[in-house]
């Protein structure tokens, strides 16, 4: 009791803060997604995420260089096809842009951890992540184009494929076609709980992926639930994911815990585009200071339980952690 208790004695310095602090962060955590087109040359700025870009092939190579001098080993691709359908055939066509990339990284930077997201929004002329029929997303027929996506990732050399889409037993039929393939190695990092947020308006820009009718609450999450986001997790380990997912993270922090407490194996969590969006035009108003907003965000994300923290903020975030 006080006055023998004085919690301020081991806040008096920076130095006693550092001993006593609980939660490390630093870039080995940070993964940079990144947005892959076709063309050469291209460096197209994302307006509702100034920063971001839609690159090709070659200057996502230099980009994900630059990166990786600052300590950020970790990369997640979406592409850009150009041209869509109602079978996402660019998905799974080998020459792709996503494909492309991972070729060109695993050439270039032979210590880097290629993630490749699979899912077909991007490449389907309606915007939604699977087989439309009648109005509605088919699941099942749905499958067989996840696996063929996966499939093709793989054969270009991605370490890790992170399935999005949140169609039921996807993680298990990917996970059998990676096996039956040869390509047992291949790790799948599962969007285990996704959530149809309110935060994913700028990545719809940036992946020119806006659903063309409906919406997608009839796959994704509901925000209000998260004994539901046990259950998803706990399926989708059984079906063979070696990682799972929380997305977006900001406002499921105790998501976050819940999985972290219930399951062990790497819990990643994705500070999405909304969430990114929102901290860089509050700073550019002045409204709050940027590099020490950023490095709370991602703090507390790892201190809810996140091993892996996928992010947009990762290069200036590695900057501050130097």
């Amino acid at each position: 009791m006080f006055p023998l208790s004085r919690p301020r004695r081991l806040r008096r310095n920076a130095t006693i803060r550092r001993l006593v602090r609980e939660t490390h962060l630093s870039t080995a955590d940070l993964v940079y997604p990144l947005f892959v087109r076709s063309g050469s040359g291209e460096k197209r700025e994302i307006p509702s995420m100034p920063g971001n870009y839609q690159f090709s092939v070659d200057r996502l190579v230099e980009e994900v260089g630059a990166a990786r001098e600052e300590g950020i080993l970790g990369v997640l691709l979406f592409g850009l096809p150009e041209s869509k359908d109602d079978r996402a055939t660019q998905a799974y066509d080998d020459t792709a842009p996503v494909q492309e990339a991972v070729r060109a990284l695993k050439r270039t930077y032979a210590d880097l951890a290629v993630m490749t997201d699979v899912c077909l929004c991007e490449y389907m002329s309606h915007g939604h992540c699977g087989i439309v029929g009648d109005g509605e997303v088919l699941n099942d027929p749905t499958l067989a184009l996840l696996v063929k996506t996966a499939l093709s990732h793989a054969r270009a050399g991605a370490d890790v494929v992170a399935p999005s889409d949140m169609m039921d037993g996807r993680v298990g039929a990917i996970r059998e076609g990676l096996e039956a393939a040869g390509f047992g190695h291949v790790a799948i990092l599962s969007y285990a709980a996704k959530y149809a947020s309110a935060f994913y308006g700028p990545f719809r820009e940036a992946a020119e992926s806006a659903p063309q009718f409906g919406d997608r609450r009839g796959y994704q999450m509901d925000p209000a639930n998260s004994d539901e986001a046990l259950r998803e997790v706990g399926l989708d380990v059984d079906e063979g994911a070696d990682m799972v997912m929380v997305k977006p993270a900001l406002s499921y922090l105790d998501v976050i815990r819940r999985v972290r407490d219930n399951f062990a194996l790497p819990v990643a969590a994705y500070n999405v585009s909304g969430e990114f969006s929102m901290l860089v035009a509050a700073a550019e108003r002045g409204w709050i200071d940027r590099e020490s907003a950023v490095l709370e965000v991602l703090t507390s994300i790892k201190r809810a339980g996140a091993d892996i923290i996928l992010t947009y903020h990762a290069r200036e975030a590695a900057r501050s952690l130097r």
